[in-house]
């Protein structure tokens, strides 16, 4: 049943040169026509079940006054807030206090509601510790038990413990999840390894897709499909239990897939979007078309300047976030200004090559289960999809895979996303080169490699470099050959981490590479944050192939 508080927006088939959406208002459509009516042609997918409303919906004008009045600096605060009572008595009470002179809102917001816990002073590092020992008295500070549900709370609880980043991040998110795990690996904690893997599943069970993280606002979309390499872990690591997964990871392939098999050249659905030859590529996407509520404040700000409807400019935000890289310059039209994005638009690098991955995951352990037919039929996805990747995403001139503009037909975006083909094993030998040479001219630094060779305000640029980035770069080159320049970024990364933790006692979200005094890094919609996840994850990985820096 549909949510009717949520302005529902389905997109069928997007035209190429202009964005078809149907809306539907179940309240106008009476009975006997909603039983005699023809079946009508749009799908309607993907927005959240009734009982996974998320705070903006739950709280109405509420939640827009206290997000508009700033009540708090960080927009993130109030959605993770836990109600005192049920969200119709709490918007009741608002309703009519709201009328009496002297009506203040933070008191009534604190009145009636619980804040997120603060976690930040309840770790000291100790300076005398190694790097590596730090990481390791990390895991069970950023660890969640299981609890018992506060009700109406946005947090979506887990049957099983996890791993939060840290910071401002008080869930589990997907992505951030696989390169902790990899440092859980290392450190001996198979448990955890298992407890994160099967709650991914049982959210694939529940929800049809992992959500960007456990939080009902962030169950509209997901976060780049890694779920195929957490299974691959388990093999590598000698965690037993990984072909159990398979029916998991065939409900994720379905997720990414939806609609696809019913468009036409130039159209789109969802995630899937077919290109003008009749091959399948996938984009981002986020089912709602409305701000963030963790962003709200700064998507409404972000969407004035635009100049375009304020519902694409929340759809491309929300797929932006989607994305993981949120924000690049590879998602914008004019670097300068976040108010031009357009993430809907492109067919990203790293995406497709997730789905190669997930596409190749499905065939190898359907292989080992003895399904022949799956096996082949999931393959020749594979097959397809490296070939639409080859002829779309390849720029043959400069030697490197970049995102392409399906929009208005070229390639866009150079990035350290070239690196995702290397680490899944889908480029040729020839290919690993040519982006080897890209990587060490436009991306290495004294202190690992750039998101992208483009300064900009946004995050996942010049300057800053992220630690999945240099994972699978790493990796991605090993596995190619070009061990010289996968050992020149992993040192240069290592010493960059240590320095940051010799100075500040902390790991960190993102560093500042461009230069040779690697800092703290900065840009985004936030501050900086500390914990840090995946940071964690990758640098003790990396500690157990090359030893402390």
């Amino acid at each position: 049943m549909l949510n009717q508080t949520s302005r529902l927006t389905v997109p069928e088939s997007e035209a190429y040169d202009e964005e078809v959406r149907y809306e539907l208002d179940p309240c106008e459509l009476k009975l006997d026509e909603m039983v005699e009516a023809e079946p009508l042609p749009e799908t309607i997918e993907g927005m959240p079940a009734s009982d996974a409303l998320t705070p903006a919906d739950r709280y109405l004008e509420l939640f827009e006054h206290v997000q508009s009045a700033r009540i708090f600096p960080d927009s993130k605060t109030f959605p993770d807030c836990a109600p005192k009572m049920t969200p119709l008595a709490i918007l009741l009470n608002y309703r009519r206090a709201k009328r009496y002179p002297g009506f203040d809102l933070k008191t009534f917001v604190h009145d009636h509601f619980w804040l997120p816990k603060d976690y930040s002073k309840e770790y000291v590092a100790d300076p005398n510790r190694s790097l590596k020992d730090h990481i390791d008295s990390l895991w069970p500070v950023l660890t969640r038990e299981p609890q018992e549900h506060i009700e109406f709370s946005s947090l979506l609880p887990l049957p099983q413990a996890y791993i939060v980043p840290g910071g401002r991040f008080q869930e589990t998110y997907y992505w951030d999840s696989y390169y902790t795990m990899l440092g859980l690996a290392e450190s001996g904690r198979n448990d955890l390894l298992r407890c994160m893997a099967d709650n991914f599943a049982w959210m694939i069970e529940n929800y049809g897709h992992i959500p960007n993280g456990n939080r009902t606002y962030y169950l509209s979309r997901s976060q780049p499909p890694v779920f195929a390499l957490m299974v691959e872990l388990f093999e590598e690591d000698g965690v037993r239990g990984a072909r159990r997964y398979l029916d998991h990871l065939l409900m994720e392939y379905a997720f990414w897939m939806d609609g696809a098999d019913s468009l036409e050249p130039n159209q789109a659905y969802r995630h899937a979007v077919r290109m003008p030859d009749g091959a399948l590529l996938n984009r981002y996407w986020d089912d709602r078309d409305t701000p963030r509520d963790e962003s709200w404040y700064e998507d409404v700000e972000t969407a004035k300047l635009s100049g375009r409807p304020a519902s694409e400019v929340y759809r491309d935000l929300r797929a932006g976030a989607a994305s993981g890289w949120d924000y690049s310059t590879r998602w914008l039209r004019d670097a300068d200004r976040l108010a031009s994005i357009r993430t809907t638009h492109f067919i990203p690098v790293d995406l497709n090559a997730f789905l190669y991955k997930l596409e190749t995951a499905i065939s190898n352990i359907a292989g080992l289960k003895k399904d022949a037919e799956m096996a082949a039929t999931y393959r020749e996805k594979a097959f397809a999809r490296r070939a639409a990747m080859n002829r779309y995403l390849w720029d043959e001139i400069t030697g490197t895979f970049r995102d392409y503009d399906w929009r208005r037909e070229c390639l866009a975006s150079f990035s350290a996303a070239c690196v995702v083909p290397l680490y899944v094993g889908m480029a040729t030998h020839e290919q690993a080169q040519k982006i080897a040479v890209n990587v060490r001219e436009r991306l290495l630094t004294p202190g690992g490699i750039l998101a992208t060779d483009v300064e900009s305000e946004q995050q996942w640029d010049k300057p800053n470099g992220w630690a999945p980035l240099q994972w699978m770069a790493i990796q991605g080159l090993k596995t190619y050959g070009e061990d010289t320049l996968a050992d020149i970024i992993a040192h240069n990364w290592m010493r960059t981490v240590k320095r940051v933790y010799m100075e500040e006692n902390k790991l960190i979200e993102k560093y500042h590479i461009a230069d040779y005094s690697p800092k703290p890094g900065g840009g985004g919609e936030y501050p900086l944050q500390d914990g840090f996840g995946w940071t964690n994850g990758v640098t003790r990985r990396l500690i157990s192939l090359y030893g402390e820096p």
